[in-house]
């Protein structure tokens, strides 16, 4: 088949999607939810993005529907940032501020509502393929936090033992990497294709791009791009195949498709044009791809500037869905009305970038304030001998729509927003558990970090005449 008339099919597909979608609209029948969660994916690492890796079927969905430009996740890490996506509430409130390890015995806690479990009351059948990383005793396991269905690995692929389970049951001691991306695509598949008669939620939470590396024999080898690309490869073919599935069973039309990432790349992969990495609370290590789509409900070929947050996702399902939001006090907001297009931006509270427990920055409109950074910015997942966060000598502010990298301190020009941002900062923590509190006051009580460790504080540059 032609590239022309591929595109001519799924067309006519979304088309047709549509039309089932008012009919389910006017049976009251809640649209279909699948979030796909890459891991480790940096925000320059797509085609769509600007990436020179090959991603068509990815660049199809951005078309097709709406690609962010400041969307952040919670966290630079992995278990926080999936339990701040889950739960739609900040990962240092839930009681997962940092990265779990096969020797831990706890997970997210069961006072905790997810996205899954607040579905299965409007009717949803739920299924997790891929990693979990939020506790792998039998109590925390995505079946036991409203999962029908689990199929994947427990934690990352560089933890031992690498099980590969099956609801609770372990199906190999030592997951084969080369298989996963297939196996977890043939799975979603299935899933797709079994939920007919009611609305379903997948959550497809990827292994990769996280090292170590492995592809298939149909990707192994092809990419121009090394290993690396290989794997973004055939992430991209199996996002292919889960939108095929949806076309193929009529679900298109009434599906709300989401594609986003936990955090910045690590070792490989592009933050794009932003500063930082994973681990860091610079935008590259924060900042996410989002892509959206919703035939007739999301725009077309949009991109949206607006400040979002993986903690967003919950109250905007939830809301679409018609279901009762959890009890506890969310800090996501619903971003429906960027969504449709029928808002450029919205009010909210100020975004707080934690790494484990430790506030860093707050980034409220344009505007992100650095107080304090570790004094070592080489990520690891077991913290490196005497690394410690510590208070800038003075907060730094960055305009990060003008300022895309994050180089320019322009605090001294501005003293009111900073002056602003740090009463949000202030206000906001009041809310969160003693230990939260405890660590920001002793962070902002050491001795101030050696300026070296932070950005050099430059001049803004004039504005051309």
């Amino acid at each position: 088949m032609t590239a022309i008339s591929d595109r001519r099919s799924f067309l006519k597909a979304c088309a047709g999607g549509v039309a089932a979608a008012g009919a389910g609209a006017a049976a009251g029948r809640p649209p279909n939810v699948v979030l796909i969660y890459a891991d480790d994916l940096g925000y320059g690492d797509l085609g769509c993005q600007g990436g020179p890796i090959p991603t068509p079927h990815l660049d199809r969905l951005a078309a097709e529907g709406m690609r962010f430009t400041h969307f952040c996740s919670a966290n630079p890490v992995c278990s926080p940032s999936r339990a701040a996506l889950l739960t739609g509430r900040y990962p240092t409130r839930v009681g997962v501020p940092r990265v779990l390890f096969p020797k831990d015995t706890t997970g997210l806690p069961a006072s905790e509502t997810t996205i899954a479990q607040m579905l299965k009351t409007r009717g949803y059948k739920t299924m997790c393929v891929g990693k979990w990383h939020l506790g792998h005793h039998p109590e925390y396991l995505p079946t036991q936090r409203g999962f029908d269905e689990y199929f994947g690995i427990p934690y990352s692929n560089d933890m031992t033992p690498r099980w590969l389970m099956h609801n609770t049951e372990v199906v190999e001691e030592q997951a084969t990497l080369e298989t996963l991306t297939p196996r977890y695509t043939e799975r979603a598949v299935k899933f797709i294709e079994g939920a007919k008669g009611a609305p379903f939620f997948l959550y497809l939470p990827h292994t990769y791009p996280h090292i170590p590396l492995a592809a298939s024999e149909r990707f192994r080898g092809k990419s121009r791009f090394g290993i690396y690309g290989d794997v973004i490869e055939e992430m991209d073919w199996s996002t292919g195949e889960v939108m095929a599935a949806l076309k193929r069973t009529g679900a298109a039309g009434n599906t709300l498709v989401l594609f986003s990432s936990d955090n910045g790349p690590w070792y490989q992969g592009s933050p794009g044009k932003l500063r930082g990495r994973k681990g860091m609370t610079w935008e590259g290590g924060v900042r996410v791809p989002l892509i959206a789509w919703m035939p007739g409900r999301i725009p077309a070929g949009k991109l949206c500037h607006g400040l979002a947050s993986t903690m967003d996702i919950l109250p905007t399902v939830g809301k679409l869905a018609g279901a009762e939001l959890p009890r506890n006090p969310l800090d996501g907001i619903d971003i429906w009305p960027l969504l449709s297009g029928k808002a450029p931006e919205l009010e909210r509270e100020a975004l707080l970038y934690f790494d484990n427990v430790h506030l860093q920055c707050a980034r409220w409109k344009q505007w992100k304030l650095h107080l304090s950074r570790y004094n070592n910015v080489t990520y690891s997942p077991a913290p490196a001998m005497g690394r410690m966060n510590l208070p800038l000598p003075k907060p730094e502010l960055y305009d990060v729509v003008a300022d895309v990298d994050e180089s320019f301190d322009v605090a001294p020009e501005n003293p009111r927003v900073v002056a602003e941002i740090r009463g949000r900062v202030e206000r906001l923590l009041a809310s969160f558990p003693e230990e939260i509190r405890k660590t920001y006051a002793e962070d902002m009580a050491r001795p101030a970090a050696n300026s070296a460790v932070g950005a050099v504080t430059r001049p803004a540059p004039k504005e051309e005449k």
